[in-house]
Formats: structure tokens, sequence, C-alpha cells
């Protein structure tokens, strides 16, 4: 069996067996050990970096890969391993389809598809896609390579990671499996999403300190000790700082990965973020002076552009590794076509037309191949009543007209933006509300409609929704 086909196997037995399908790091490792190359020339020909390659892709494609044929594979044995695993399979393959032939009752015929039908129940009959992506789950498409640009930062020291994207893009389902690579590697980790805090919190700079420290000590398994540690004579930010530093870095003896999920609810109490966002930065900072820092991790997530005024030496936002999610490419979508069984052109014509409707939405792309996955409906039927009370998306562009109801000013700004045959200008508040609903894209310094169902959509009215 030659390289191209031995890959095709594996990716395609990875999926059976609940795993995602090799990326494209991985298939250049593999392309490097049957070309008896080291993992420097390997990473070095995909601009990549050598120690990323070495100390991150490799262990975890061996890792995913022994799992896989049961057996422990190196770098050494990694090729002889695969081989004979190839050939046990197409063994295998051939002796179903040899029974299959020989038998002529219909009893016996499903065993020589027997391959093909586990596939179809694993990955053919997915839930309804709703929310984050579990990790593990065969459904996630990598965004190669900010998946292994995450996962190498937070290796570092003092690192900072800003994830950046409106709502439904991905965010949730990447911070998951940052977290579950830091646990993977001995790291402690700590998630707080500040849409579960109260306004009241929110609002008023010492609370919300207090329920940072609260929280962190509580999911670190560590008494809460505030009261030791805050003084309200040297402030709630010092106080603060003083907590981390002087007791819950001195507890814990490895690294730990702090993220905050939803940090651009903050942004609608400009006045405390003024004071909590120069405060990360200065812990960031810190790590370069003080080793106790370079034990946190700190991953920060939030849907749009930061609009608080912030000097640029406080702003925690020009900093550390910025991850910008996009809508799926063309390829990514074809990719997910056949984690849910989907045998599309190879023309991408059907790819291409829902790219037209949809953008790339990973919420709405996912929702799409779901329901053709059931066999029920095509994907011009699906296509048709995209916009209509009967159509598949009808229950996403709900919730967003419920939202929008309750702003009625921001629902005639965006109707206005619908219309528009041209990018349009808004005023700075209101591109950072339909930017985070994800509504619009920002074009230079204007904005447009961010796909087309939402033109027709919103343009149209609620009772096309």
């Amino acid at each position: 069996m030659n390289l191209d086909a031995l890959i095709e196997l594996l990716s395609r037995d990875l999926i059976d067996s609940q795993n995602r399908p090799l990326n494209a790091p991985e298939i250049m490792i593999l392309r490097g050990i049957w070309q008896y190359r080291t993992y420097k020339q390997i990473a070095m020909e995909g601009d990549y970096s050598p120690i990323y390659f070495t100390n991150v892709v490799a262990p975890e494609l061996f890792k995913r890969l022994s799992k896989l044929i049961g057996q422990r594979i190196t770098k050494k044995t990694c090729r002889a391993l695969l081989e004979a695993y190839a050939t046990g399979q197409v063994v295998s393959d051939n002796m179903e389809t040899s029974k299959a032939s020989t038998n002529s009752t219909s009893i016996n015929r499903p065993l020589a598809n027997s391959q093909a039908g586990h596939q179809i129940e694993a990955v053919g009959s997915p839930r309804y896609p709703s929310g984050s992506v579990p990790v593990g789950s065969p459904y996630y498409i990598e965004r190669t390579p900010l998946e292994e640009l995450t996962y190498a930062e937070i290796m570092k020291p003092g690192a900072l990671v800003r994830i950046k994207a409106p709502q439904e893009m991905g965010k949730t389902s990447l911070l998951l499996r940052i977290l579950d690579y830091a646990n993977h590697h001995g790291y402690r980790t700590v998630s707080l999403n500040l849409q579960q805090i109260d306004d009241a919190i929110l609002g008023n700079l010492n609370r919300f300190l207090r329920w940072l420290c609260a929280n962190v000590s509580h999911q670190l398994n560590l008494e809460s000790k505030l009261d030791d540690y805050w003084d309200e004579d040297i402030g709630g930010k010092v106080s603060c700082t003083l907590y981390f530093q002087d007791y819950i870095l001195r507890q814990i003896n490895e690294p730990f990965v702090l993220a905050l999920d939803e940090v651009n609810k903050l942004f609608e109490y400009p006045q405390v973020a003024k004071d909590v966002l120069p405060l990360f930065r200065s812990w960031y900072e810190e790590a370069k002076r003080l080793p106790c820092w370079g034990k946190l991790r700190l991953v920060v997530i939030h849907s749009t552009e930061i609009y608080v005024p912030l000097q640029l030496k406080q702003s925690p936002f020009n900093v550390g590794l910025p991850i910008q999610l996009e809508g799926f490419s063309l390829e990514q979508i074809q990719q997910l076509a056949k984690c849910y069984d989907l045998d599309w052109d190879q023309n991408n014509q059907q790819v291409q037309q829902l790219m037209d409707i949809v953008g790339g939405h990973p919420a709405l792309v996912h929702i799409t191949l779901y329901y053709l996955s059931q066999r029920q409906v095509s994907l011009a039927q699906l296509l048709e009543k995209a916009n209509t009370p009967t159509g598949i998306y009808n229950y996403h562009l709900q919730r967003h007209w419920a939202n929008l109801e309750e702003q009625p000013e921001l629902l005639l700004v965006l109707k206005s933006v619908m219309a528009a045959s041209e990018p349009v200008s808004l005023e700075p508040m209101i591109i950072y509300r339909l930017s985070s609903m994800g509504l619009i894209k920002q074009s230079g310094n204007k904005v447009l409609p961010s796909c087309e169902l939402y033109r027709k959509s919103f343009l149209q009215g609620k009772q096309h929704a």
C-alpha cells in the first residue's frame, strides 16, 4: 500500500474510533518519516518550529496511532508497524469481501460491509449540533495551525493567548481543547465564564476581583483566604495581585492555565474594565521579572474588538499570541462533510452553494450537514427554505430576532446595513454590539452583512425568519 492510501486508511479508521482524522502537520511528519528525514527538516519545509514538531505534534501523533493499532509507535518503529497494520486491514477487508461473494443469502451480505456499517453508526448518526464540540468528537474541524500555535504557546512561562471571534464561531470548542491539552501535560486549569457573573459583581471593581480570587481558589481546591490578603488601604488591584502571587502561585507547584471566557462582557462596564484589563497586562509583564508568575498561563476570549479606551502600554490586547477565528473554508466544509458521511462531489459544487448562503459560519454549517446526514432532504431543498419559518435555521434566526427586538435601535441600524449595496459606516459601540452577535463583519472601517442568510432574513422581516 502506498503512503497516500495509508494516510487515507488511517484517517478513516481514526474517525471510525471517534477520533479526528490526520491533520496537515501530522501528515507532514508521516511523509518525512517515509523519506528518512529529521523533524527539523520536516518542520522547516512547512515553516513550523522544529521544537513544536518534536515536542508537540510527533508525540501526540504517535500517541493517537498507538491507541488505534494497539501497539506502541515511535519514530523508529512507525513505518514498519503502520505498514503491517495496513496490510492486516486490507487482508481483513478482502476476506470479508470474499465471504460476501460466496454467500448469496441476504442474511450474510451485511457482513461484507461491517466496517462501513460501523462508520455510519459512529459518524453518520450524530447528535443535533448545539453548543461547543466536545473533546474527542469526530465533528471538530481543526483550524490548522491555530490549535498547534495555542498548544505551543501555553507551554511557555507567563504566556498570554487572546482568542477573538463572534458568537458560535468555535471559541469555546477551541478552549476545551486547550484545557484538555494542558491537563494532559500535568497543568492545573481554571475556566471562568464572565457571562455567568451577576451584573452587580461585574459593575463593582472590588467585588469582581474578590469573585475572581474566590473562584480560582475553588477550582484549584484551595481554601479561600480572601480576608487574609485583602486590604482596603492598598486597594483591590494590589490585594488581588498579592493573593495570586503570595498565596495561589505558592500553593501550587505546577503551571496553571487561567481561561477567561466572554471577557467582552466586561467591556460593558468601562470603569471596571479600565482597571481590570491593565491588571491582566501587569501579570503578564510580571512573569518576565518574577519566576512565580511564570506558572500562570492566561487565555482571554472575547467576541469583539475592545472599545474601552486604554493606553497602549496597559492593554492586554496588544501582547501575547492573537488568535482570530474565521468561518470555515471550502476545504474545511468538505472535510466536515466527510465526517458526516456525506459523499459530496469533488468539484466542491455543494460546498460552494452552502458557502454562498451561510458564509462558512461553523454553527450553521454543522446544522446543515447534520440534516443532510439524516438522508431525508437534499441541500437544494434546505437552502430553498433557508430564511423561512420552516427552514432549518429558523431557531437560530429567531434567537437573534428575540435579542434585537429588545434593542429596536440596533435592529433599525442592522436593517440599514442589510439593505445597503456597499459597506457602511457605524458608530464603534454599534459595531461592537452587532459584531459580537456575528451579524456583521468589518471591511476596513466599514461593515457589511456577515452572510447572505442574515441579509435576506433581517431585511425581509421577522415573518420570514
